[in-house]
Formats: C-alpha cells, structure tokens, sequence
C-alpha cells in the first residue's frame, strides 16, 4: 500500500496517551506498538490477539492489514522500512477484547473523524493546528479553487454563490452552529451597508412607497410593464437604482477574488475567519462597516412594505398583452 503520510493525532481524554494515526483508504490504521500503546498493554498481547482474529476467521488479514514503508531513524542514518499497519476493524476487535472502554473512546472518535474524511475530504487536526503544522497539502487548496471557481460560474444569485463558498471554505463548517446562522442572517447586510449605509431591511423600510411609481421599486420580476407581485417587494435589491446594483455586485466578485487569492496562497479559515473575512475585506476597501444588526428588523420592514403594497396593488396600472396587441393595431393603421 502507498502512504500518502496523511497521519492526524488522538489524543485520550485525559491526555496520557496521544498517538499518530494513519488515514488513508477511508479508514484508520496503527502499528502493532500503537496499538498495545493505545490500551496500555504490552505489544505480545496484541501479537496474541490479532493471531486469534485471523486464526478463526473473524477478519480478513488481507482487507485489515497493510505493510506500508516507514522513514525510521537507526542511529545516525535513516531507514525506509515497510511495517504492518492495522485498520479500524483490527483496532476496535482487538481493544474490545483487552480494553472495551479504551476502546469505545477511540470508536467514537475514529467513527466522528472518518465521518468528516468522507463528506468532506480531509480532517480538521485540532492538535496540529495549535502546533502550527502544516495539515493540508497541494491538492487540497487546489481542490478548493476549483470548488470555489465551479460555485462562482454557476447561475445561483449572488448571495447563494457567498453562502455556497463558506460552506465549502470553512474547514470546520457545521451548517448548525451559532457561527454559521448568524453569518447566513448578516451577510447580506454586511454588503448592502457597505454601499448604502443601510441594511437590507432598512433600504426596505426607508424606500417601499405607495405613493411612489412602481411603489419606489427600480426592478422587478416582471419589469418593466408587468404586474408588480408582494415577493417583489419583500427584496431590498429591487429597491436600488442601477449604480448601486453595479456597486454591490462588483464589492462582491472583488470579495470572491480577495478569497481566491488567499486559497492560491494556501490559507485554511475555520468559520469564525471566514466569517471574519467580510468585515477585513470591507475595512481595507474603505467601506462602510456595519456594527451590530441595523435598526430595523426583517420583520418590520416586510410588514410595513406589505402595507404599503395592499394599498398601491389596487391602483396597478397593467396593459394587458391583448391591449398591447390592440393598441400596435392602432398604430399600424394610423401610419396606413
């Protein structure tokens, strides 16, 4: 088997045994003196063991062991070495027959680190982050430019393509966490103030009209002759007028371009970076920086903007395509 020396370390609970651990092919796997170290037991009891498993069959040797070569110091020289790795299967058989709480420990954390290995490809290794080790090579960032080009090419809105890049970014992503929710709810704002010193639901609020054309509105769905719908008027986008609209699309590609170039010089963001990231941006562009969550709550711009809809929907001027129809018709026979 060829390692890839992708090793991330466990540590027990109580911190007195911490242990390399190879991740490779979907699975973990440790030496014979890992994993005598691991339950606190002497290597010929695992040697014992393991004869057993595979002596009755539990196991496959050939599906659960691997010699894979090893760089070892022997005196002043170094030696590559090909030594017998054991996968989680092995482990696990092995610990429940020596050490079965030691063994549910290192279950329940192999079971949460393979989990995020598979969905997301590599592991955050909390140990070595602290250490200041490098835990993510070459194909990874590239890997993650390509995500990060894919989600700017694709035809979500521009919103979605921010969300879809911390998601994919953020190394520690968790879609429940307080972090994620209130970047997700924010977000947005962060941009909107940035150009018009108000947020979303303050552009709402402060600009939907009934006694304004089009309800103050400067797009919408079905713009510009058809009927104005109450979806139109709840998104604070359709309130800016076209300057702002390129301002705030160009601040964001340039955001996404400011992220790209930290990726091509292979920084990692957990949540709280990334998060973090909009504001640096913001700040060393000279914009305007929104502190806490604005004055006025979705809530309350929704309803007041639904209020001044109820009154204006009743006096919607709409030329059907019949009239247009009839009316070209008109035209066509004056110009006869």
């Amino acid at each position: 088997m060829e390692n890839s020396q992708n090793f991330i370390l466990y540590s027990t609970p109580n911190g007195e045994v911490k242990l390399e651990v190879l991740l490779q092919e979907e699975s973990l796997w440790l030496t014979q003196k890992a994993i005598a170290e691991l339950f606190g037991v002497d290597r010929s009891v695992i040697t014992k063991h393991l004869i057993n498993i595979y002596e009755t069959d539990e196991l496959s040797k050939i599906s659960t062991c691997a010699k894979i070569a090893q760089v070892q110091k022997e005196g002043n020289r170094e030696v590559k070495r090909e030594i017998e790795f054991y996968n989680l299967d092995a482990i696990i058989s092995v610990g429940y027959r020596v050490n079965s709480s030691k063994a549910t420990q290192f279950r329940i954390w192999a079971t949460k680190t393979l989990k995020e290995y598979i969905i997301k490809g590599f592991v955050l290794d909390d140990e070595r982050l602290k250490q200041g080790q490098k835990v993510f090579g070459k194909d990874y960032f590239r890997e993650l430019l390509q995500r990060v080009r894919s989600i700017r090419a694709s035809e979500r809105r521009i919103y979605q393509q921010v969300t879809d890049i911390f998601a994919e970014c953020s190394i520690d992503y968790d879609k429940n966490s307080e972090i994620t929710k209130n970047f997700y709810a924010m977000v947005q704002n962060k941009f909107h103030y940035a150009i018009t010193g108000k947020t979303a639901p303050e552009i709402i609020y402060s600009t939907a009209d009934k006694t304004k054309e089009n309800m103050g509105l400067s797009t919408w769905k079905n713009a510009p002759d058809g009927r104005i719908l109450k979806q139109d008027i709840l998104v604070a986008k359709n309130y800016l007028q076209e300057k702002e609209i390129s301002q705030l699309e160009r601040t964001i590609t340039s955001y996404f371009d400011y992220i790209e170039g930290l990726i091509e010089r292979q920084n990692t963001f957990t949540m709280e970076e990334l998060a973090e990231s909009v504001n640096k941006f913001l700040s060393f562009n000279e914009y305007k920086i929104l502190e806490g969550k604005g004055k006025i709550s979705k809530i309350q711009a929704d309803k007041k903007a639904i209020e001044e809809y109820e009154v204006f929907n009743k006096t919607q001027k709409i030329i059907s395509d019949f009239d247009k129809e009839i009316k070209k018709l008109r035209l066509w026979k004056l110009k006869e």
